[in-house]
């Protein structure tokens, strides 16, 4: 329609295909420049979106269930004190602080006996929050988050474990070492995430941050109060 009006008011066809060619020409950089910025910040925008929804859905398995793991797991755990010390987080760490306690943690080798925890009051509570798991493993938004996915399934696979068991304080040496295994595997994993998601909340959300580190499983003059 354009070019009609340049054409019915100067009466130029030269001029038009002149710039037409030119504008044909420059059509494969413009898809070129279209392909690589615009999807690029559209696709970050929406990385973006599912990150704040996925860390929403993180925050509510910890408040449901995660934090009393960390304080059941911990006591099947015999070498707990050799890394508490280091997840008893603080309000002014620095994102090297974070960083150093997720290294430690990946060498981490933590010695798990299930029989010097409460195995019966574990089983009941993972079985009380099985309902709550299921509903997190169906959330689509959990395909772009391959640990805390894995973390799930660990945890979930654990509930089977012991609820498939009459009696969990009655079982044969190598069911036990089994089970220590299972606890093993979910609370590695249960820990990386912790310190994953207290740096997330330090970075984006202060005052949940607050409360976390008010409430550190880990922290054994840790208070929900506040005293100063």
């Amino acid at each position: 329609m354009i070019y009609l009006i340049h054409y019915a008011i100067f009466h130029d066809p030269r001029h038009i295909f002149i710039y037409l060619l030119g504008d044909i020409a420059f059509l494969p950089i413009q898809v070129l420049l279209v392909t690589l910025v615009i999807d690029e910040l559209l696709s970050k925008r929406e990385r973006s979106s599912v990150l704040r929804k996925l860390n929403m859905v993180i925050g509510a398995f910890f408040s449901e269930v995660g934090m009393k793991l960390l304080k059941s797991f911990a006591t099947f755990d015999q070498h707990s004190e050799a890394i508490r010390q280091a997840l008893i987080v603080k309000k002014d760490w620095s994102e090297k602080e974070f960083l150093d306690v997720t290294k430690q943690l990946k060498h981490y080798d933590c010695k798990i006996e299930s029989q010097k925890g409460d195995l019966a009051e574990l089983k009941q509570l993972l079985i009380s929050k099985r309902n709550f798991l299921l509903r997190l493993l169906e959330n689509p938004n959990l395909l772009e988050h391959e640990t805390f996915t894995e973390l799930l399934r660990a945890v979930f696979h654990l509930t089977e474990e012991l609820d498939n068991r009459q009696d969990v304080n009655n079982l044969t040496q190598p069911d036990y070492d089994h089970l220590s295994n299972d606890i093993r595997r979910a609370h590695l994993l249960l820990l990386s995430e912790w310190i994953d998601y207290m740096r997330y909340l330090k970075l984006n959300y202060p005052y949940l941050f607050s409360l976390a580190i008010r409430i550190n499983p880990f922290d054994p003059n840790a208070t929900p109060e506040i005293k100063e």
